[in-house]
Order: C-alpha cells, then sequence, then structure tokens
C-alpha cells in the first residue's frame, strides 16, 4: 500500500467522522458481496442488461464497484427527514477508463464512467402540464424513483470541466462534468458540492428537500466497457464542515 493510498484513506476516515449521523452511504461498513445494507437497492431498465454492483475490498476498505458492459443500472437510496438545512455532498472515486464515446451533449453519448445523482423532492404542481405527462410516463415505466428534479455529477470523457447543462434527454435532470479524461482516471478522488448553491446555479430557484441519491456506471448507449468504483457518501450541513476542508467542488487525489 502506497503513501498516497493511506493518506487518502485516512482523509476519507475524516470526512466520515464529520458526518456521523448523516452517512448515507457507509460501505465502509458493509460486508463484501453482492448484497447492500442500509436501504440500498438496485434500479433497473427495461430491456437493458443491468450494470453489476458489489461490494469489494480496497485496500481493506469496503467500497462499491460498477461494472457496466453495454448496461445501465442504478444503486438507489431514499433520503428523509436527515434534517440538513444547507446541505453538502462528500465522496469519494474511481475509475478505470472513461466512456470513449461519452458526449454529455447527445443522448448517443449519455454514457459516464460514473455518476452519482442527488434528487429533489419537487412539487409535481410546479410542473407544466407536459412535464408532468412526461414524469408519470416515465415512472410508470421506470418506477417513482424518477424524480422531478435531479443534479447528476459526473465523470465524463473530454468534455471540459465544470461544464454544468442539461441532460441529454431531460431539462429536469442538471449534469455537472466534476472530473474527464485527463482527471486522474484510475485514481482515488475526494469530491464535495454544495447542493444548494449547485440546485441554484442550475435551476434558478431554492431546492426543495432532498428525496434521494443514485450511484451509477453506464454504457448501454456506446456499448463500451467500464468500471467504477465508490466509497462511502456523506451529507452534512455546510456550516459544520471542518474549516481546512472548506469549498465545494474541490477534489483530493
Amino acid at each position: 500500500m502506497g503513501l498516497e493510498t493511506v493518506l487518502l484513506i485516512v482523509l476519507a476516515s475524516a470526512v466520515s467522522m464529520q458526518a456521523m449521523g448523516s452517512l448515507i452511504g457507509e460501505f465502509s461498513a458493509m460486508r463484501p458481496g453482492p448484497s447492500f445494507a442500509d436501504g440500498w437497492r438496485l434500479v433497473t431498465l427495461p430491456v437493458v442488461e443491468p450494470t453489476q454492483f458489489e461490494l469489494v475490498d480496497d485496500a481493506d476498505v469496503p467500497v462499491v464497484r460498477a461494472t457496466a458492459a453495454a448496461s445501465a443500472a442504478s444503486l438507489f437510496r431514499s433520503v428523509t427527514g436527515d434534517g440538513v438545512t444547507n446541505p453538502l455532498l462528500m465522496w469519494r472515486w474511481r475509475v478505470d477508463r472513461v466512456v470513449s464515446q461519452g458526449d454529455v451533449y447527445t443522448r448517443q453519448g449519455d454514457d459516464f464512467a460514473a455518476r452519482i445523482y442527488v434528487m429533489f423532492d419537487y412539487p409535481l404542481d410546479r410542473l407544466s402540464w407536459l412535464d408532468q405527462s412526461k414524469l408519470k410516463l416515465a415512472r410508470w415505466l421506470y418506477g417513482d424513483q424518477v424524480p422531478a428534479a435531479a443534479l447528476c455529477y459526473v465523470w465524463g470523457n473530454q468534455t471540459p470541466l465544470q461544464v454544468r447543462t442539461d441532460n441529454a434527454y431531460t431539462d429536469r435532470v442538471k449534469m455537472f462534468v466534476l472530473k474527464n479524461a485527463a482527471s486522474g482516471v484510475g485514481e482515488w478522488a475526494i469530491e464535495r458540492r454544495d447542493v444548494v448553491a449547485d440546485y441554484r446555479a442550475a435551476f434558478g430557484e431554492d431546492p426543495p428537500p432532498i428525496s434521494g441519491i443514485a450511484i451509477a456506471a453506464d454504457t448501454d448507449q456506446t456499448g463500451e466497457t467500464v468500471t467504477a468504483w465508490f466509497g462511502d457518501i456523506s451529507l452534512l450541513d455546510a456550516a459544520d464542515e471542518v474549516a481546512n476542508m472548506s469549498g465545494a467542488g474541490s477534489s483530493v487525489r
């Protein structure tokens, strides 16, 4: 185990300690294998081979491994009653490669080596009739976890970092490119995002309560094969963040 790996594990543990009571993905406390605790469940798409999720040891720390081979699926957990008023989302992730044909702007390129979604309990009566109809159809096809509003942080391909754009399929999902092919592929990175600031920037209004978190790796559009790993996911109040880790959207590798 190299010094960089040791430092990263120590830092990740410190992040988790900050968020005591707000760990929504405490994968490091789970037993390696194909089953997940704490309300995490697999969400698949009709007529699409599912991405394979499994808990594996990485430097003796359990993490989620997601393997996508011309496939798509997400690992989802509902989030309710956390009492976080100014949420800061923190996680770590790694990919073995990017999706070479991935393109955040097109439907045929809507594949990413790793994604993390933040979903919101958006009031349906604030949507247009057309958007309500689209959402009802999507929920009929894919289940009630389809959000009326979501932020999606991705490890992209060639898109410049910090690009924010609508999802290629719907403007109710806003895409944030945090990593790309030049962002230390094969190395662990720690992320933290000010969810309120990101939601305001993306939707132009204050966010409703968070309703769920999902992680994913998908290659159903491009037919490629990628593997992603996700460490613990924390949701805490930004006001409680330790001073020497202040600032949203930064990465540590």
